[in-house]
């Protein structure tokens, strides 16, 4: 990933597990990242996140994910701990780029997430990469993270749990394998695809510009027209 690495000093890779799909209504329920400094994991964190009282846990979440609502009672912690540990983690030396598969529903829920603790501002800090945008560019529909995990031989190594670590270390491996394609990784900095004919899913995000990702390759997304 030497394209990302002439850029950036360090690289968080973060994943979450939520209540459902509508950023400004469900919650997140585990929230983890890993830290890369100089190619290797210098730090990570991976937390359970109660429920307000008198929310109750989705079925098929715990039957998706493994949680339960009692275990978020019994290790869960508060979310203003939780987006003040997700700070802590984003903050620091150099200059940062925060990744995530399919980057715009986890940006969403964590501006959601972060702004009734007084820390939306932390967002404005690093600049932004979607690996499912890259992955669009490269592979045939489906498009899921088993689906890349797959299609680039990782299932070995990474795990698809819909556990929040596991999947942000898989989501590491597979820009690593992406890279080693292609390492034009640098390319996709804010840019993220949109379905061609629905659009944006989510809330629009300043800093990142929008282009429509048809299902038939032809130019890189960044060679195409906005």
């Amino acid at each position: 990933m030497d394209s990302l690495w002439r850029r950036f000093d360090r690289i968080i890779v973060f994943d979450t597990e939520t209540t459902g799909i509508e950023f400004c209504r469900d919650r997140i329920i585990e929230l983890g990242a890993v830290s890369l400094e100089e190619g290797r994991e210098a730090d990570a964190m991976d937390v359970l996140i109660r429920l307000p009282e008198g929310r109750t846990l989705p079925p098929f979440i715990t039957e998706l994910t493994g949680i339960t609502g009692s275990q978020l009672l019994a290790e869960g912690v508060d979310q203003q701990e939780a987006a003040e540990r997700f700070r802590d983690l984003l903050e620091g030396a150099g200059k940062p780029l925060l990744v995530a598969y399919n980057a715009q529903f986890d940006l969403n829920f964590m501006y959601y997430f972060l702004s009734p603790c007084g820390l939306a501002g932390i967002l404005r800090l690093p600049e932004f990469l979607d690996a499912l945008t890259v992955y669009r560019d490269r592979r045939d529909y489906p498009h899921k993270l088993q689906n890349a995990i797959d299609s680039y031989g990782l299932g070995e190594s990474a795990v698809n749990s819909h556990r929040a670590v596991d999947d942000a270390r898989a989501t590491v491996q597979l820009l690593e394998a992406m890279a080693a394609e292609r390492d034009d990784l640098d390319r996709y900095i804010n840019l993220f695809g949109v379905h061609p004919k629905y659009g944006l899913s989510g809330r629009r995000i300043s800093s990142v510009s929008y282009r429509p990702q048809p299902y038939q390759r032809t130019v890189p997304l960044y060679e195409a027209g906005g």
